[in-house]
């Protein structure tokens, strides 16, 4: 292997992670690299104790990922490299799809009211969305929505905020970028504004005000930007801290999205 190809133990630790055990992975690697090898072979060249080749190849034949040959030694070989990942692939659904049918049995529905101490914090921008979707269809009377760019307005966010503007919820959204304005230019049921042109330009995130209780802020870290940046954020509702947050958040967009309050 050169110096500039793949490192083998990160192949194996993917492997790992795609369900295969230690020995099995090391086992598959290093037939991939033999093509077809007797378990001398694989112990010579992996350094699997040769008294678990045997246990390792075998569960890989009967995962579908090894053919074996009935001869003396015995050898082996992997399937192709499509037929593997097809294999690994399936299974990995199977087992998210089994984890999460149970997760959902489990999972008790959210009720009751939340307790005064209650304020959340959530990561990363599906998760967020989510939680932006769930707040939206808890208000009841009116939503102020602000974000910096277009990446933080999901589809389902957008269809969420237009369907509490066409129950009759009073809904704003504050941005001081032109193309989040512009996707709802053509909905009259919801009000548009733009931030001050003396507010605090360095904000990144997004913002839920709903009724008199229910709060979300997010904020984008990025980082050393190597990687995308993240998003993080708080949230309340109907809470003693929530109506502080509302409150103290609100008082600067009551005064920007007011003059279109009926």
């Amino acid at each position: 292997m050169s110096d500039d190809g793949p490192d083998e133990r990160d192949v194996e630790e993917a492997l790992e992670r795609l369900g295969l055990t230690n020995y099995e992975a090391r086992v598959f690697v290093a037939l991939h690299r033999l093509g077809t090898g007797t378990a001398k072979d694989i112990h010579d060249l992996a350094g699997v104790p040769r008294s678990q080749v045997y246990g390792a190849a075998e569960d890989l034949e009967a995962r579908g990922l090894v053919e074996l040959q009935q001869s003396t030694p015995k050898r082996y070989r992997p399937v192709s490299l499509d037929a593997a990942k097809e294999l690994l692939t399936a299974r990995l659904e199977r087992e998210r799809d089994r984890a999460f049918d149970a997760l959902a049995e489990l999972r008790r529905e959210e009720h009751g009211e939340e307790t005064r101490d209650d304020v959340w914090t959530v990561r990363g921008r599906k998760p967020i969305d989510d939680r932006t979707v769930d707040l939206v269809h808890r208000a009841e009377t009116r939503i102020v929505f602000g974000a910096d760019s277009l990446d933080l307005l999901s589809d389902d966010v957008m269809t969420a905020l237009r369907e509490r503007a066409a129950a009759g919820l009073d809904v704003h959204v504050v941005s001081a970028s032109a193309a989040v304005r512009e996707q709802f230019d053509e909905i009259d049921a919801v009000g548009i504004a733009a931030p001050p042109a003396d507010s605090p330009g360095d904000f990144t995130g997004r913002v839920i005000l709903a009724d008199d209780d229910i709060f979300l802020l997010s904020v984008l870290y990025e980082g050393d930007g190597s990687e995308p940046p993240e998003e993080t954020a708080i949230w309340s509702a109907g809470t003693a801290m929530a109506a502080v947050l509302t409150r103290a958040a609100g008082n600067g967009i009551d005064a920007l999205v007011g003059r279109n309050q009926p």
